[in-house]
């Protein structure tokens, strides 16, 4: 059985942080490329992919440039639709409505926004075409959903993991016989 190792890294803060910004192309404040370079710089790696969203591309911009290395951008890397929340502070939306949101993504997504399962079969399509050692800029609740996918933890289950802005997990995965995403290891370095 063979494995391949995979790092995923939060983006930086976004200009505005604690808005529901999802599928919102919001710039981060700094793409704070030092303290990911320090990180980026400890790994072996092969490539760099990233959201296609300014937070987290120009981060990965200024990765791939400072460490030549390729990169590619994708959508599936995208943080949930929000739909009609996008750009709200949590406190401007329905607090029931947010509520039920948070348990149970899957059943009351956003008024025009994606469901928890729409995100996690993004994010598996994304797993299963990273090559390994591929560090991947992304966002929280894509980082959410690839554990999501690779454990069998449910939303509450992966909501539970502290992923501060620049956070980077190390992902071990193993293909089943049919070649499918089925395992991880990893955390913090």
């Amino acid at each position: 059985m063979t494995d391949r190792v995979v790092h995923l890294l939060r983006h930086s803060p976004p200009v505005r942080p604690g808005l529901l910004l999802g599928h919102t192309d919001a710039p981060a404040l700094t793409p704070d490329c030092p303290r990911a370079l320090a990180q980026a710089r400890k790994l072996p790696l092969r490539a760099i992919v990233s959201s296609d969203l300014r937070r987290a591309a120009d981060q990965a911009a200024c990765l791939a440039c400072h460490l030549d290395l390729p990169l590619t951008l994708s959508a599936d890397w995208r943080e949930l639709d929000f739909g009609d929340w996008e750009g709200k502070a949590p406190n401007d939306v329905d607090r029931s409505a947010l509520a039920r949101f948070w348990d149970d993504p899957e059943e009351n997504a956003p008024p025009g926004g994606e469901r928890w399962s729409r995100l996690c079969q993004r994010v598996r399509r994304a797993l299963s075409a990273l090559e390994p050692e591929s560090l991947v800029v992304t966002h929280a609740g894509a980082m959410r959903a690839a554990v999501a996918t690779l454990t069998g933890l449910d939303h509450r289950g992966v909501w539970a993991f502290d992923l501060p802005y620049g956070a980077l997990l190390s992902l071990r995965i193993w293909p089943d016989h049919s070649g499918q995403v089925t395992g991880l290891s990893g955390g913090y370095p």
